[in-house]
């Protein structure tokens, strides 16, 4: 009788996509094929404790799909870029390219890079990646020390969460928050612009063993998220007034007197001046109302059972604020003014009080001995190279001069199916004179317009070392399978295509070991004892950060925790609301023209654009496929019912929808998800997306994209 569990063997991984709950993963492989055949939870991860959410449980699908880009490929001779390379054809891409060995594509890359930056200098080179894998070889490590050396221009990679982590900063002066554990310990949880329940999964436990014990989820969002649907209470805020609700909060608290006085004294700087300005008579709950869509009362009851939350049940009350309240054009102040909340109610003194946005602050990886920021010195340019912000990529790609982008890189993205303003990014990436290189795993909306495709790996198929941004463990994920094909990783790549360039520092020869054990290379204390060879042995290690006498962690519950210049939680300058220019309060309502606030949402069962073109994920999401969700009253205006084909359209862009009327939204307001252009869901065949409608308009704060500030109109298509 043969053993079966002998050939089997269990190997410790971690889910690398741009969650903020890096999952310990435990992969199954059969070790007489090599393949995966299974991936569950780690049981032992105190965190994600064993179950994976849907996108990931499913993740085999993703590996060994048959649509894998496996071999590098190079664009045939006299096929132009874009779908009509192909005629259009989803599944027929590969017909637009010819496949050639690595030694011929890396050679054939070098070259024309050297090509390119000997003619209209390095800057004309331009590398776009973000967040499609997370851990820290990925996503920034031997192709930041490429790019550096090269001298070519640097991007800003703001497309995410710079308006809202920029606004933590000047709060707090680090990036941390509530541990998600004690959301347990909770009298009051809210979710402001956050679907847990979609994309943050492995804190739904915790929130439901406080509600278990009394607790109330009250969620804050301009849609009725799967989130929102669950919980106690959901206030249907209009888009982007999110400062104003957290301004008239304030109005509440402090006129009633709930602010915690001491711990204000002992641990903020400012509150004075924000004390004047929270009391105006715009902030009243009254005005309030009018700009958010919330009842005066609503605010006023709100504000009190926040403020007042350890009174009356002993326990804390909880934010969990998340990145979808900085995407609008004030989406910074918004952050900053929600972020203020527990500095005057006092509820991080309590386990389970607080706020979370993101605890990324809390890992002091070694960035600069993995990128190796001082490589620019050694370039042609000798200097730091100019900034490009990936949020303005149309315009780069357009208009930019000085030089002109000539070359782009693109890696751990999708930006044709992800950029805003998808219309001049396509016009962009359709020029003649642009080369283009993408590495990618599958034939996405960008491969589309590639001169050169490299085969790029998945998470079980590389070694990397990952914090996360909504726990603190720090965590090591192993090579479960090898690369499928002929993939290879960011570190290789980067590092084969130096040595081709003729860089000649060892640090291109640094291998996966060797630059973990440089991102941990640090004498930060909350690093303490954590070594490669530890993470190897134990697969996720906590930080070390400070506990008090009961051994609990408390993240600004003293003064000691903060890292601002005063050395105080700053609540000045003061939040000041300004309606987004694309919102119904703002200067581009004015018109009429486009009366209606457009949400381009993200699906919860795929990651961004990631997972988009699986069908078991696309099965999951079938019921808002190719939909645009309505309100009655807006769809009663324009005679549309459910399943008319509707166009939704704006200055900049248009897609063609089916008409879904619902609930979902409130009046004013229309949804519809992101997803690739190229699955067919517009149904003029425009191959355009949700972005082909939003702007490259930034936020206040931190230059991030601004995709929930769209204004657009919507009419029946005969």
């Amino acid at each position: 009788m043969t053993d079966n569990s002998a050939a089997m063997k269990v190997v410790h991984a971690v889910c690398s996509h741009d969650c903020p709950d890096s999952c310990g993963v435990l992969v199954t492989v059969d070790t007489g094929t090599g393949q995966a055949v299974k991936v569950q939870g780690d049981p032992s991860h105190p965190v994600t404790r064993g179950f994976l959410c849907g996108k990931v449980a499913k993740y085999l699908d993703r590996v060994y799909s048959p649509d894998r880009l496996l071999y590098p490929m190079r664009r045939r001779a006299g096929v132009p870029k874009g779908p009509a390379g192909y005629g259009g054809v989803k599944g027929r891409e590969a017909e637009a390219f010819e496949r050639i060995s690595w030694d011929e594509a890396l050679d054939a890359v070098a070259a024309r890079l050297k090509q390119i930056a000997a003619e209209h200098g390095p800057e004309s080179v331009l590398p776009y990646s973000y967040a499609g894998t997370i851990g820290q070889l990925g996503y920034g490590s031997m192709d930041r020390r490429f790019f550096h050396r090269l001298g070519a221009s640097h991007l800003d990679r703001t497309i995410c969460a710079t308006a809202g982590g920029e606004a933590l900063l000047s709060v707090y002066g680090i990036k941390l928050g509530t541990v998600p554990q004690d959301f347990a310990e909770a009298g009051l949880v809210i979710a402001w612009g956050a679907n847990i329940h979609g994309n943050n999964v492995h804190l739904w436990p915790f929130i439901e063993e406080a509600r278990r014990q009394g607790a109330r989820l009250i969620v804050i969002d301009p849609y009725r998220t799967r989130t929102a649907a669950l919980a106690d209470e959901h206030l249907a805020i209009h888009p982007g007034t999110d400062a104003a609700l957290a301004l008239g909060m304030m109005h509440v608290i402090l006129s009633m007197g709930l602010e915690d006085k001491d711990y204000i004294e002992r641990c903020t700087h400012g509150f004075e001046e924000l004390r004047e300005h929270a009391l105006l008579p715009k902030h009243s709950p009254e005005e309030v109302a009018k700009v958010t869509g919330i009842a005066a009362e609503t605010v006023v009851r709100l504000a009190v059972e926040y403020a007042s939350c350890v009174r009356k049940t002993g326990k804390a009350a909880v934010i969990r604020l998340n990145y979808g309240v900085q995407r609008s054009e004030n989406g910074g102040t918004a952050a900053r003014a929600v972020a203020m909340l527990p500095l005057l109610t006092g509820s991080w003194k309590y386990k389970g009080g607080g706020l979370q946005l993101s605890t990324s602050g809390s890992f002091p990886f070694n960035s600069d001995a993995l990128q190796m920021p001082e490589l620019m010195q050694a370039s042609e340019l000798g200097r730091a190279a100019r900034v490009v912000n990936m949020s303005e990529l149309g315009q780069a790609l357009t208009a930019l001069n000085g030089p002109a982008v000539k070359a782009l890189f693109v890696y751990n993205s999708n930006p044709a199916a992800v950029a805003p303003n998808q219309n001049d990014v396509l016009h962009g990436m359709m020029r003649a004179d642009l080369y283009t290189v993408v590495h990618e795993q599958f034939f996405t909306d960008t491969a589309d317009y590639a001169d050169v495709l490299l085969p790029a790996p998945t998470f079980l198929e590389t070694k990397d070392v990952q914090g996360a941004y909504g726990h603190l463990f720090v965590q090591v994920s192993e090579r479960a399978i090898e690369p499928l094909g002929e993939a290879r990783s960011n570190v290789r790549l980067f590092g084969e295509l130096a040595q081709r360039m003729g860089f000649e520092e060892k640090c291109f020869r640094d291998g996966e070991d060797e630059l973990i054990d440089q991102a941990l290379r640090t004498d930060h204390p909350w690093f303490e004892g954590i070594t490669r060879e530890r993470l190897e042995r134990e697969g996720h290690v906590a930080l070390a950060i400070p506990a008090n006498e009961q051994g609990e962690v408390l993240p600004f519950s003293t003064a000691e925790w903060f890292r601002t210049p005063s050395g105080r939680g700053e609540l000045v300058p003061v939040p000041v609301f300004c309606a987004p220019v694309e919102s119904r309060l703002g200067a581009g309502a004015d018109s009429g023209e486009y009366p209606l606030e457009f949400l381009p949402r993200k699906a919860d069962n795929y990651m961004n654009s990631t997972f988009a073109n699986i069908p078991q994920h696309q099965r999951m999401e079938a019921r808002t496929a190719g939909v645009l969700e309505m309100h009655e009253a807006d769809a009663a205006a324009r005679d549309i019912s459910t399943g008319d084909a509707v166009e939704v359209f704006n200055g900049r862009g248009r897609i063609e929808l089916r008409a879904l009327v619902n609930a979902q939204v409130g009046a004013g307001v229309v949804a519809a998800r992101l997803d690739w252009s190229k699955v067919g869901n517009d149904l003029s065949g425009n191959r355009a997306n949700v972005n082909a409608l939003t702007s490259e308009r930034l936020t206040d704060i931190g230059g991030g994209a601004t995709f929930y500030s769209t204004l657009v109109e919507v009419r029946k298509v005969s």
